[in-house]
């Protein structure tokens, strides 16, 4: 088969187009014709070797590695063990993460098999490119604020994390147009909650076509100047600088920084009466089901920044580190 590999760590230069073994079918999997791959941060952090992450949690990575987690495709073959899925079924995933964080998921290939627990049916009412673009971003924004779905330990926090209520809160969403970013505004309003949009201002268009019910500007108007007692801050962009929507918050607030590698300000938010919580994003099939019905009749739409070829997995990286990604970029597997 064709895939998309790279031998060594780097930039988008190190992606290579060539021929890769197809995968073997392995108890408790599904063989999955891919159509569409979709783009997310964790495929280039693998390119460049997680160098963010401190060195005792980067993954061990084996050359040569395929990237790429979100797929949607067709069922080609089916363990003797599975009994959900049949040949012939159009179907969409979030591989193996954060199991697969050093290269194990290979999405960026014409085959990739799927653990049938991390496998969905594909929403008939969209195409293969969106349903590639939904997988880690919607199940991101959907753990972080309406079901967590599993047990697992974070290792940045004793605490399990927890949603908190949406309906009729105030809910500001900071990177609004990114990938997470517009599929939390549109769960958000979804759940009736009053949602402040932060992003460049040529999203605002969009950004209110998706339900936005106030826009701010970050390149006119500095957000936590501006706004004032807000239920929930989703900060879509994260990273050391989230602490400063604290104090944007009510007391009882909550943070959700969906980056939180630098946070600094837990003094601060206890403080102010804030919680702080994170979570990391995992694969769940069950999850991409229930959140398919809303794809399925419209509620929640994915955005298409642009799409290329698999061929031109290269470019779409030289796209994603230009930043201000409208959406989600997406790779078409002919």
């Amino acid at each position: 088969m064709k895939a998309v590999q790279f031998h060594g760590f780097g930039g988008p230069e190190v992606l290579r187009y060539e021929d890769a073994p197809k995968p073997q079918l392995n108890s408790g999997e599904v063989l999955v014709r891919v159509h569409a791959v979709g783009l997310n941060p964790p495929d280039w952090y693998l390119r460049e070797g997680y160098k963010m992450l401190p060195p005792e949690w980067q993954p061990k990575v084996s050359f040569p590695a395929i990237p790429g987690t979100d797929i949607s495709g067709v069922v080609e073959a089916v363990a003797q063990d599975v009994g959900k899925f049949s040949v012939g079924d159009e179907v969409y995933s979030m591989v193996r993460f954060p199991s697969g964080l050093a290269g194990e998921s290979r999405g960026y290939a014409e085959y990739v098999n799927v653990p049938a627990s991390e496998l969905a049916r594909k929403p008939a009412g969209i195409d293969h490119v969106a349903a590639a673009g939904a997988p880690m971003s919607l199940l991101t924004a959907w753990q972080f604020m309406i079901e967590l779905g599993h047990n697992e330990q974070n290792p940045l926090q004793p605490n399990r994390h927890e949603p908190v209520p949406l309906d009729g809160r105030t809910v500001l969403v900071n990177g609004a147009a990114g990938g997470v970013g517009h599929l939390a505004l549109q769960l958000a309003k979804w759940k009736r909650a009053h949602v402040i949009a932060v992003a460049s201002g040529k999203n605002e268009a969009l950004l209110r076509q998706l339900g936005a019910d106030e826009f701010i500007d970050y390149n006119t108007t500095t957000p936590e100047h501006a706004v004032r007692d807000v239920d929930l801050v989703v900060d879509a962009v994260g990273g050391p600088k989230t602490g400063r929507f604290l104090g944007t918050l009510k007391r009882g607030g909550a943070l959700f920084p969906i980056f939180p590698l630098g946070f600094s300000g837990a003094d601060e938010a206890e403080q102010l009466g804030v919680k702080v919580s994170t979570t990391q994003v995992r694969s769940n099939g069950a999850q991409l089901e229930q959140i398919g019905r809303l794809l399925d009749d419209g509620t929640i739409r994915v955005v298409i920044d642009s799409t290329y070829s698999l061929a031109e997995a290269r470019r779409a990286h030289e796209r994603a580190a230009k930043g201000h990604i409208q959406g989600k970029i997406v790779l078409t597997v002919e």
